[in-house]
């Protein structure tokens, strides 16, 4: 089991933690409903060091990325990051990923943590023929998601960037919390807006000490994985291993945003042509119209009670108080306010197909 640069700090702090992704990772301080709410309604801070970074580099760096992903790099400047995922041969996803252009001919590839080695294998697959300089990275840096609405407010006594211009999915490298050429994103997995700090190992200590300093006129907590989890699916962004696999396509997962055609990449052929027939099962989100908690797994089911799907990702949801879920129909049962129902043990609780996200800001 691998620690965090900030492990230490975590137990010291009280932090529950758990084996996760081969990390032993916090998932939670004071209680997965407090801390969601302290990110929802003004600022928290995760340690995410677990998530994978890779550097691609060189005159052909761009060549490699635009082979291995679905999006188009090409529409990147300097400052500009991108969600994309990368298809497998056989119409699934190896995986999820952020892609960063640092500078011209240097890229940053941010991946899921269960994945790092099996996207560096896939990646490197075919680099062999492209020739780009690839270095992973993982182990020797560290991320922070400081997450919420008064985030920038909060962070802003820590850099000379002025933080309220860096918009979403655009980034700076500069000084913050007195270390310089860190990378400032304005990215993240909650919806409530807020910044991901990369840095080294050595730098993080100071900077979580400092970012908890500047954060504690705004009653800034720790976060830990569990609040994570509730906070994208509110969202309903996906997560690696439940709502995307190697088995689902990009268009069944909703997708098909990142996923263009203006140039050839690893199953471009195969996706183009299920773009054109139309998946035959969709991703929908439902919310339960009774009582009751959704979990991955749970079948869904028809009103005679036949399996129709299955349960990616579900959870009550502290936001709304209901329970809300993802999980994967045919295409018939995914339209907005069609009815459905979740096997809960012995119960089939009703549900409704809904539009996408289902915690809105106020």
């Amino acid at each position: 089991m691998k620690n965090t640069a900030l492990t230490e700090t975590h137990e010291a702090l009280g932090a529950k933690m758990v084996p996760f992704a081969g990390y032993n990772m916090p998932v939670s301080y004071e209680g997965v409903n407090v801390e969601h709410e302290i990110v929802r309604n003004g600022v928290g801070v995760f340690d995410v060091s677990h998530m994978g970074e890779f550097l691609i580099e060189g005159p052909n760096a761009l060549d490699l990325i635009q082979k291995v992903t679905s999006n188009d790099a090409s529409k990147l400047t300097v400052g500009k990051a991108q969600y994309s995922c990368l298809p497998n041969e056989t119409g699934g996803i190896v995986d999820d990923l952020i892609v960063y252009r640092i500078k011209e001919e240097v890229y940053l590839l941010v991946v899921n943590a269960s994945n790092i080695e099996k996207d560096w294998d896939h990646i490197s697959k075919y680099n062999k023929d492209i020739g780009a300089t690839m270095r992973n990275i993982s182990e020797d840096y560290s991320l922070l998601a400081i997450q919420g609405p008064k985030a920038v407010e909060a962070m802003q006594s820590l850099t000379s960037v002025d933080l309220s211009a860096i918009k979403f999915y655009t980034f700076e490298v500069s000084d913050f919390a007195g270390i310089p050429h860190v990378i400032i994103s304005a990215t993240g997995y909650t919806g409530s807006g807020g910044f991901e700090i990369y840095c080294k190992n050595s730098e993080v200590k100071q900077i979580w000490d400092k970012v908890m300093e500047a954060g504690a006129a705004f009653n800034i907590k720790p976060v830990g994985l569990g609040a994570r989890d509730t906070l994208r699916l509110e969202m309903g962004y996906c997560l690696y291993g439940n709502d995307i696999t190697d088995e689902t396509s990009p268009f069944e997962a909703g997708l098909g945003w990142i996923t263009k055609f203006s140039k050839e990449f690893v199953n471009s052929e195969g996706l183009s042509k299920e773009k054109e027939r139309g998946a035959e099962r969709k991703l929908i989100a439902f919310e339960l119209d009774d009582r009751g908690i959704p979990r991955n797994g749970y079948d869904i089911v028809d009103n005679n009670g036949k399996a129709i799907g299955i349960v990616t990702s579900g959870t009550m949801s502290p936001s709304m108080n209901k329970g809300i879920g993802l999980g994967y129909v045919p295409v018939v049962f995914s339209d907005v306010g069609s009815k459905i129902h979740i096997q809960i043990r012995k119960k089939r609780i009703p549900a409704t197909v809904v539009k996408l996200p289902f915690y809105k800001a106020q």
